[in-house]
C-alpha cells in the first residue's frame, strides 16, 4: 500500500507542477528509480501502472528484467557504463540515460541486436564540471552527437544531467538552466530530439520548471533505499 500511496502523491505532484508552470499535460513521464529494490516493490508498482523503470547495475537489473519479463514495462539503465557491460546493456535495455564516451556509444551501437529497435540514449552532461561525476562539457554536446549521428543501432533523444544538491528552488532551476538553453539551440537543427532526463527526489518541481520530460525517481516512492 505504501509504494501505490507514494506513487498516486508523486503522480498528483508532477500533474499540479505541469500545470503550475504552464507545461502541457502529460509532458512529463515518471522514471521509478527500482536499483537495490526487490522484485515484489517493483511488482507493486508495475500493478499501479508504472512502466518506466531505472536501474543502475547491469547484472542485478538483467536479473529482474528476466523474471519480470513484461514486454509493456520499459527499462532504463541509469548508471555509470563499464565497457565490459556495454553487450549486456545493449541487449537488455530500452534506454541509457548516461552515454557520455564515444567508445561505450561505438559499442552500444555494434552490441544491439538487429532484431530489436535502435537503442534509445542520452547524452550524460556534468553541467556542474565536478571532477566526481561523469558527463561531457556542455561546449562538447555538439562535436560528440555528431560524431554518434550516423549509427544506426542508436536513436539519440537528448540530454541527461544530474547537477550538484542545491537546497533552494530557484538555485535548483538555475543549475538546470544552462542544459535547457543548450538543449533548445540543438532541437534548431535537430528537432528529433525530445527528452531532458533531469529531476530526483530532491529536485523534481524545479526540474518540470526548467523542461524535463523524465525525472528520475527513487525513495519517495519506494522509501529509503536497500543497501
Amino acid at each position: 500500500m505504501e509504494i501505490t500511496n507514494n506513487l498516486r502523491k508523486i503522480r498528483s505532484k508532477i500533474t499540479v507542477t505541469e500545470k503550475k508552470y504552464r507545461r502541457e499535460k502529460n509532458a512529463v513521464c515518471l522514471i521509478a528509480v527500482s536499483k537495490t529494490r526487490k522484485i515484489e516493490e517493483i511488482t507493486s508498482a508495475i500493478n499501479e501502472n508504472q512502466c518506466h523503470f531505472g536501474e543502475n547495475y547491469c547484472q542485478e537489473a538483467i536479473e529482474k528484467i528476466k523474471i519480470i519479463a513484461k514486454p509493456e514495462v520499459v527499462w532504463h539503465f541509469i548508471g555509470p557504463i563499464q565497457s565490459n557491460k556495454t553487450n549486456q546493456i545493449a541487449r537488455y535495455f530500452d534506454w541509457v540515460h548516461t552515454v557520455d564516451r564515444i567508445k561505450i556509444a561505438r559499442r552500444l551501437n555494434e552490441m544491439r541486436p538487429e532484431n530489436l529497435p535502435p537503442l534509445n540514449i542520452c547524452i550524460q552532461v556534468n553541467t556542474s564540471r565536478e571532477a566526481t561525476k561523469s558527463g561531457i562539457s556542455i561546449e562538447k554536446i555538439e562535436d560528440f552527437i555528431d560524431e554518434i549521428q550516423d549509427y544506426k543501432n542508436l536513436k539519440i533523444r537528448g540530454l541527461m544531467s544530474l547537477p550538484k544538491i542545491k537546497s533552494n528552488i530557484n538555485e535548483q532551476r538555475d543549475s538546470f538552466v544552462p542544459l535547457k538553453k543548450v538543449f533548445k539551440k540543438l532541437r534548431k537543427n535537430k528537432p528529433e530530439l525530445d527528452t531532458l532526463s533531469i529531476g530526483t527526489s530532491q529536485d523534481m518541481e524545479a526540474a518540470i520548471a526548467e523542461g524535463a520530460t523524465f525525472v528520475r525517481i527513487g525513495t519517495a516512492i519506494f522509501g529509503p533505499r536497500n543497501i
